[in-house]
């Protein structure tokens, strides 16, 4: 019979503060709307992005993970910063072959051609093998195959 009535008094107890939290406290009580965070440190607009400000980058956490908008702006702002430096390493690269070119009449240093590369005819000769050799085992410095006694 006790523990009855200590029952009772705990659910009384339990709908009467329940009660006072959903009604009782008025519209004074409800608590405001939060903003929603944002980056604190974006990337630098008037500068190229930098390894430290890659580092600093710290995106939110929101219920589902990191908020869409805030990787999507960092991902685009990258891929395109990226593009340009790729862009201009090429422009740099293609100006730095042409005067190569120029200065060396069309051949470069070892006379090769403008990579400075031998083509393979002119490493390997017209044989077929890495050797200058036909077969594999006629290469110089392999030893001879032993016959069948």
């Amino acid at each position: 019979m006790v523990l009855f009535l200590f029952l009772v008094v705990a659910l009384v107890v339990v709908v009467a503060v329940v009660t006072l939290a959903v009604v009782g406290g008025g519209e004074s009580a409800v608590l405001p709307e939060a903003p929603p965070e944002r980056l604190a440190n974006p990337l630098p607009p008037d500068r190229p992005v930098g390894r430290a400000d890659l580092e600093s980058l710290r995106f939110p956490v929101t219920v589902r993970g990191y908020r869409m908008a805030d990787v999507d702006d960092a991902l685009g702002r990258l891929g395109a910063e990226l593009a340009e430096r790729d862009a201009r390493i090429e422009e740099l690269e293609t100006a730095l072959a042409g005067a190569r070119a120029r200065s060396t009449g069309g051949f470069g240093a070892t006379g090769f051609g403008a990579t400075g590369a031998p083509g393979p005819s002119e490493a390997y000769g017209s044989a077929a093998g890495p050797y200058g050799a036909q077969h594999p085992e006629d290469a110089p410095g392999r030893p001879a195959p032993e016959e069948d006694r």
